[in-house]
């Protein structure tokens, strides 16, 4: 239940939950600004903005956001495609932040969660795997690369070269953030334990390693954007993928807050909060973020509830980039990259992966693909690519799993006898389409190759009572197929399910016309009659007098009527 008023208990468990998630916050601030490019000091600047201004905006209230891998690997992407202009970096950071506030204004919040789930795993099993490949060369003490090719392709020349003394620190840094029990993680979070424990071996021992260097004390300089037509579509398409992996990120942990607070965010908000944060972000030079899940989980297990913990986790890291710059020059690099390498690991997507021999092929397909684009290729082709080959995917299963047959009209039991007087006078000149399962722009091609079974009938009864939705494409081909079975001189009749409203979407579609009067009926019995009638007046060359349909034996059923 959402409390009516603030109280001192709340109070404390935000100040409890803001500071130890602020504590976790720190290293993996540190690492993921280093990885990016753009500098240690650079992670810590979009913690604070991000994690101050998301918490103010946002739409869940105990979340706590911050730089994550999978925003840094975008980031690091936009800061390697314009190495001569940083700024250039931030302004993507800066774009992404206003595209997610118009996001939330549009309230798209929930049609994120739609996004398949083999696209979201491929891709961040993908970034996982970015993350290990790109934090090799810091282990072996090497200058950081900027791609996961050129990391392998780099290797032997790294492993030729490495350092023992950064190897050393690393395996000591993976060794503490591994095998730390829970117990003790729950008290001082692994990450830091390893930062404290290996920069002061490191200094102890006077080892000659990389580190991050002096990060300047101080609030940061304002990054003014940087547009020009030259870079705009570049940005743009960098901006986009941003606002799009942040808000899918944040809305996955706000799902995460829910189940643990049994509340109920608000995604929209959350959406706008984020935009603020990372516009906020962009402006002081910092890395871009998202809702993180584990600083969240963190906060929530300590006491935080409401949007003051993450202020306060936010203004945590303020104080401690105005006071502790220097204490953190003398952090081993190595000590970062081992971090990093828990976070990678941290990022894969096991659920899925323990299940790859069981999964539908087509879900496997998607997943393997955006998992190779994600980490050989592109981020932002590889997500597009991926939603474009789920959606194929899935129109093919529908298409697969809807039905169209052809076959002459089936009399009920008291109509047999004019049934098949009608037949054999006709030659089966009454035939059938039916149709079960969704009509859609995936079912057009198979529709059209109905068409030469058709021909040689008078009359075709196109039966989709029960297709439960028709898009606009199939309503245009149903048009085009009706039009050359007129051509052929055959009369097409559709029965439609009264309830579902496909009468309705043709003609305001305007395809309602090309059926005639009577053309389109609601009762599939109605529907026999007027064939029959049409195939008498083809027979004699006269209409027909009017009379009722044949009255039902009795025991009969006289509900309306429609094929199984």
């Amino acid at each position: 239940m959402k409390p009516s008023r603030y109280s001192l208990s709340l109070l404390r468990g935000d100040l409890f939950g803001g500071l130890t998630a602020g504590v976790v916050a720190l290293p993996l601030a540190l690492a993921f600004g280093a990885a990016s490019g753009a500098g240690p000091i650079a992670g810590l600047y979009g913690a604070i903005g991000l994690g101050f201004f998301a918490a103010l905006f946002g739409g869940t209230p105990c979340q706590v956001s911050g730089p994550t891998g999978p925003m840094t690997v975008v980031f690091a992407a936009s800061v390697a495609a314009f190495p001569a202009d940083l700024s250039l970096g931030f302004t993507v950071v800066m774009l992404a932040g206003a595209l997610q506030i118009v996001f939330g204004g549009i309230r798209i919040g929930g049609f994120v969660r739609y996004i398949p789930y083999p696209v979201i795993s491929g891709f961040m099993s993908g970034i996982g795997v970015i993350i290990l490949l790109l934090q090799i060369h810091p282990l072996l003490g090497q200058e950081s690369v900027g791609s996961p090719l050129l990391a392998l392709l780099g290797l032997p020349r790294a492993l030729a070269g490495m350092q023992l003394e950064s190897l050393l620190l690393g395996g000591v840094t993976l060794l503490i953030v591994f095998l730390t029990p829970a117990r003790i993680t729950r008290v001082v979070p692994s990450p830091l334990i390893a930062l404290l424990s290996v920069s002061l071996l490191a200094a102890g021992l006077a080892l000659p390693v990389k580190t991050i260097g002096e990060i300047p004390a101080g609030l940061p300089d304002l990054r003014v954007p940087a547009l020009s037509a030259e870079h705009l579509p570049r940005i743009l398409a960098m901006a986009i993928a941003l606002a799009a992996l942040g808000s899918i990120d944040t809305l996955l942990t706000s799902l995460v807050a829910d189940s643990m607070t049994r509340e109920r965010h608000d995604s929209n908000r959350e959406l706008i909060g984020q935009g603020f944060g990372n516009l906020v972000a962009g402006l002081l030079g910092g890395l871009p973020g998202a809702g993180a899940t584990m600083r969240t989980v963190v906060n929530i297990k300590a006491g935080g509830r409401t949007r003051i913990s993450g202020m306060i986790h936010a203004l945590f890291l303020l104080a401690v980039l105005l006071g502790l710059g220097k204490a953190t020059a003398h952090i081993p690099m190595a000590a970062l990259a081992g971090i990093l390498i828990k976070v990678g690991v941290d990022i894969l997507d096991y659920r899925m992966l323990k299940l790859l021999k069981r999964t539908p092929r087509p879900d496997l397909v998607v997943m393997v693909v955006v998992f190779a684009v994600t980490v050989f290729v592109d981020l932002i082709v590889a997500v597009t690519l991926g939603i474009a080959l789920a959606a194929l995917m899935l129109t093919w299963q529908m298409a697969r799993q809807t039905q169209v047959n052809v076959f002459e009209v089936a009399p009920a039991d008291w109509e047999r006898n004019l049934g098949k007087q009608l037949q054999e006078e006709s030659d089966y000149g009454i035939r059938v389409i039916a149709v079960r399962g969704a009509f859609f722009f995936g079912m057009t091609a198979q529709m059209q190759d109905k068409i030469n079974r058709l021909l040689g009938a008078k009359v075709v009864i196109i039966n989709c009572y029960h297709v439960p939705f028709m898009d606009t494409s199939a309503a245009f081909a149903l048009v085009e197929m009706v039009e050359k079975l007129k051509a052929e001189g055959i009369r097409a009749i559709l029965v439609v399910n009264e309830g579902v409203g496909l009468d309705r979407i043709l003609k305001d579609l305007n395809c309602a016309g090309v059926f005639g009067e009577e053309g389109i009926q609601t009762d599939y019995r109605r529907a026999v009659e007027l064939a029959r009638r049409q195939m008498k007046v083809g027979l004699s060359g006269t209409p027909p007098s009017e009379s009722p349909p044949p009255s039902a034996p009795e025991g009969s059923s006289p509900r309306r009527s429609h094929p199984a």
